[in-house]
């Protein structure tokens, strides 16, 4: 399955959901390939970060040929991860275009509500007539007290977009999650019994049910 996390705003965690994702599917004894297309190359500097401390299990990222990001990403039959974003848009657009699903972390803003909204249009033109992905959005960096109702609202706004299936469970603003990029460990090594790590695995069991504990 070829599984894209992308966003047409900068900042919206994609890097971030797309490394822990990916050592979360590893931990569970799958086959993960990774690509990073984004030009800030976020990704690819955490699994050289790992390689680097000799962290297992290790993360390959690796970064497609722009000619033919089609042909790359078709070549695998294991789990695919793309981290792209609108710096590239041509990759994003391709990498779409044979995707099978689309997982798209949103911050809890009407700017970035808007802009879900315009990036469906860009996945609707990137398609054409062929088959769409499945299209996955969820609120990242969430408020985590509960007087404030940004998220409550940003999720409601979400439901009302056209094609999407917004999953309920919630990623917070947590120092921890920012950590991760940092130091090259998923939320489930540097914290495994937190709420991060929890809220995480939450996600992560959404998007994959099949796979069992």
């Amino acid at each position: 399955m070829i599984t894209v996390i992308a966003n047409l705003k900068g900042g919206s965690g994609k890097s971030t959901v797309a490394f822990n994702l990916a050592i979360w599917l590893k931990m569970k004894g799958e086959v993960v390939v990774a690509y990073d297309l984004d030009p800030q190359q976020t990704l690819h500097d955490v699994a050289l970060v790992r390689r680097e401390d000799d962290i297992e299990p290790e993360l390959l990222v690796s970064v497609a040929d722009s000619n033919d990001i089609c042909g790359t990403l078709n070549n695998h039959s294991c789990h695919v991860l793309v981290d792209v974003g609108a710096a590239n848009m041509d990759a994003m657009k391709a990498a779409i275009s044979i995707a099978h699903r689309v997982i798209v972390p949103v911050q809890p803003s009407q700017p970035d509500v808007w802009a879900t909204q315009r990036f469906l249009k860009i996945i609707n033109d990137a398609c054409g007539d062929n088959n769409h992905p499945e299209l996955v959005a969820f609120i990242n960096r969430a408020d985590t007290h509960h007087a404030v109702r940004e998220s409550d609202e940003a999720e409601q706004a979400l439901k009302m977009l056209e094609k999407f299936r917004v999953i309920p469970y919630r990623l917070c603003q947590r120092t921890s999650f920012r950590r991760t990029l940092s130091e090259g460990l998923s939320i489930f090594e540097l914290s495994g019994k937190s709420k991060s790590a929890e809220e995480f695995d939450q996600l992560a069991h959404a998007l994959y049910p099949d796979l069992i504990n």
